[in-house]
């Protein structure tokens, strides 16, 4: 039997940018000197009416009308885990007028950069970069399945501990999913001072929602396997 390998490729700043952009329900709008909270629940996200676009060509009286604009995304972990912010994420482009929040419309908004912050730094990304990567399609679903398990298949996490490499010691208070994505789960141990984060791959990325379910249970077929034949302790 092949041995189980925590080797898992990380999504880039893009795929992360363009995921917590699709799922967040809301966001903070900074234009024209305002502070705006803007929260969508009909579905469409606190994205949903913000339209990205290339820079316009040219300057002159349509560069001079353009209103600085900023949009501030904070990524919180769906699970009741340690320090739950994982990411923040801002915006920055113009407007061709100031910010509207009764506009049922779209709102178009020049892209100048994005900047994501995690525990790893900051990466900056391009609007290029955003539209050459592809929505991870658990993003949407992320939080609901991550709850899902916390809270209807709890006897899953300690199953999945077994995975990882090297084996958490005796001084490990909890673990709990703190994160999935199209290349796997990321489980956070916590222990009395600090935490850390451990990626268990998926065999094969997730390209459609369908498979997640799937590569969850191949990885609790591994650990039972490994368990059985002694490759980890209990």
């Amino acid at each position: 039997m092949r041995p189980f390998s925590n080797r898992a490729t990380p999504p880039t700043a893009a795929e992360r940018v363009r995921s917590i952009l699709a799922a967040a329900h809301s966001m903070t709008v900074v234009s024209d000197g305002l502070h705006t909270e803007v929260r969508r629940l009909d579905g469409a996200g606190a994205m949903g009416h913000f339209h990205l676009h290339a820079p316009f060509e040219g300057t002159g009286a349509q560069t001079e009308t353009r209103v600085p604009v900023r949009l501030e995304l904070t990524d919180i972990a769906p699970t009741p885990v340690r320090d739950r912010v994982r990411a923040r994420v801002m915006v920055t482009g113009l407007l061709a007028a100031p910010y509207d929040t009764e506009s049922a419309k779209s709102t178009c908004m020049e892209f100048g950069q994005a900047v994501l912050e995690d525990a790893q730094g900051r990466a900056y990304v391009t609007l290029q970069a955003l539209e050459a990567t592809e929505l991870d399609p658990i993003a949407t679903s992320e939080a609901g399945m991550l709850t899902h398990l916390v809270d209807d298949h709890s006897d899953i996490v300690p199953l999945l501990l077994r995975l990882v490499r090297p084996h958490p010691d005796n001084g490990i208070l909890r673990a709990l999913p703190v994160a999935m994505d199209r290349y796997g789960v990321t489980l956070r141990l916590e222990y009395p001072r600090t935490h850390r984060d451990v990626r268990l791959p998926f065999k094969t990325p997730v390209t459609d929602i369908d498979q997640a379910g799937p590569q969850i249970h191949a990885l609790l077929a591994t650990a039972r396997r490994l368990a059985r034949t002694g490759h980890l302790p209990t």
